[in-house]
């Protein structure tokens, strides 16, 4: 934009309310369009020994012991991520309703052998309606309607099932958050995504006491429906002598991004008006910051296993957090001692090997001969950040980000979690070390926020601004662009101190399309 656009803009912006941004960080969000984001530039992958290490087992008992008196000291919170609809689950089943005012069982088989994904994944849906957690609640809504499931099946009516599914004819799952969705079967019940972590979190978020602590992101226009799904959960675990310490926020309107038009002028809808759109997960950085808390375990919504699969889960859950504690102490007795007059070069060599052997990180050669003041700050405050044990499982075919070694502009080589849209995969060197990777993340990390004097670290001070995502969207038919936050735990946790830790694939377990409900670990026990 040129000075007069951005006069003009200006003023349009001051006159208009409730933007939750300020007009000069609307202007600033165009310029990042304007010149784009740079790709990172990997260095390596993070591998065992290098970068990412494995807790043998003998350690492992003692990190749980350390975890569980933390938890007794009512120090640990769980934090889950919520606010996104399930529309993403269902996504390919309603883009055949989309496509086929109504279809039959035939023709979908038809357009699956013929190699269509779309209908492929609705004829899967279809044949195992009756696997699903919400199939008796799916047989009530139909009945309700005086109607039977069993003989719409039969009819082979693919239209009308997914519409009792996903729309609101029926279960209207499409529309709720997915935590709302019923993801396992018992043999007395069937329980929601929400629930499911609700019990995790009675089994790694609660000490001696009994009191489960957990924090849920969610969407404004789902809040009366969660608080009343969340009070039923309570009054039905609190006969077992649970008491519940269980908080909500909402993503905030400052962390909303402008949209765009293809050539970086502000994109307005039919009557005129800038779009605004959330600033995606790295938004909850603001969230994770307000709940001034001490340690907080982080969880997706979507990662969750039945309760016959979750011992090795709720097991690595308490050694990330009693390693996370353990380094924590050890940071903080270098901390102390960095912050007293009497240091001295010892202290200072002493806290370098630390640095190296716990972050992989050598700060030899950034030491200056001579200057002990300068070289005392200069580790201090390498070591005065927030600290985060990451999880990663062993690679498979799963979309998402993976540990590596990023190389600044500076020369600064730092331990990160990148994904895919941050690499510049059409140069073939960064291309072969991103398919190199050994390792994935999983969204499963403890975070120590608070810093060396028991004081909550200001979180927005430790993420770097230029590492968030420019997508393509559409609105009104009409293509735009958006600006991606800083993910929560890629650019957002930029500045943190890193450990990555091999977790066993049977922690991960994400539900990104419904079909995804019908694997093997997501069904009841006597499926195996």
């Amino acid at each position: 934009m040129n000075s007069k656009e951005i006069e003009s803009l200006k003023k349009e912006l001051l006159a208009e309310e409730g933007l939750g941004l300020s007009a000069d960080q609307i202007i600033e969000q165009i310029k990042i369009f304007e010149k784009g984001i740079p790709f990172l530039k990997l260095s390596k992958p993070c591998t065992i020994g290098d970068g990412a290490k494995i807790i043998t087992e003998s350690e492992q008992k003692n990190y749980i012991k350390t975890y569980l008196e933390a938890l007794d000291e009512g120090r640990v919170i769980k934090f889950v991520p919520a606010s996104g609809a399930a529309t993403r689950m269902f996504k390919k089943q309603l883009a055949v309703l989309n496509k086929h005012t109504r279809i039959d069982l035939k023709s979908i088989k038809e357009l699956a052998g013929s190699g269509d994904e779309e209908c492929k994944a609705t004829l899967e849906f279809i044949e195992n309606i009756q696997r699903f957690a919400f199939y008796n609640e799916l047989k009530k809504v139909v009945e309700q309607n005086g109607k039977s499931l069993e003989d719409l099946i039969k009819s082979e009516n693919v239209s009308e099932i997914i519409r009792l599914v996903a729309e609101n004819i029926g279960l209207n799952y499409a529309n709720l958050p997915k935590g709302s969705i019923l993801f396992h079967s018992y043999p007395d019940e069937s329980r929601t995504a929400f629930e499911e972590h609700l019990v995790e979190a009675m089994n790694y978020a609660s000490g001696k006491d009994k009191v489960v602590k957990a924090h849920f992101t969610i969407s404004p226009e789902h809040e009366m429906e969660i608080k009343k799904i969340f009070d039923s959960f309570i009054d039905k675990y609190k006969v077992q002598g649970w008491k519940f310490d269980v908080s909500f926020s909402f993503q905030s309107p400052s962390t909303d991004t402008v949209s765009v038009t293809m050539d970086n002028k502000p994109f307005r809808d039919e009557n005129g008006k800038i779009v605004f759109r959330p600033g995606g997960h790295g938004a909850l950085l603001k969230n994770l910051h307000e709940l001034s808390a001490d340690i907080v375990s982080i969880k997706n919504i979507d990662n969750i296993a039945p309760d016959h699969l979750r011992e090795e889960t709720y097991k690595y859950k308490k050694i990330l957090g009693g390693y996370l504690i353990h380094v924590q102490e050890k940071v903080f007795g270098f901390l102390r001692k960095l912050d007293s007059e009497t240091t001295d070069k010892p202290i200072l060599s002493e806290s370098v090997e630390f640095i190296k052997a716990e972050f992989d990180i050598d700060l030899s050669n950034r030491l200056k001969a001579t200057d002990l003041n300068e070289n005392r700050e200069f580790i201090f405050n390498f070591l005065n950040r927030p600290i985060r044990v990451c999880g990663m499982v062993k690679k498979e075919e799963h979309p998402g980000g993976s540990p590596f070694w990023v190389k600044a502009d500076n020369g600064e080589i730092t331990k990160q979690v990148v994904e895919t849209a941050q690499v510049d995969l059409s140069d073939k060197n960064q291309a072969k070390i991103y398919n190199e990777a050994t390792h994935f993340n999983p969204v499963d990390l403890v975070c120590g926020l608070k810093d060396y004097k028991g004081n909550n670290f200001n979180l927005e001070k430790f993420f770097n601004p230029y590492t968030g995502l420019i997508t393509t969207k559409s609105k009104e038919g009409k293509e735009l662009k958006a600006l991606e936050l800083p993910g929560l735990w890629n650019g957002g946790m930029y500045y943190w101190l890193t450990v990555f830790v091999e977790v066993p694939k049977i922690t991960f377990n994400p539900v990104k399309e419904v079909n995804d409900l019908l694997k093997l670990e997501h069904q009841p026990l006597k499926s195996y």
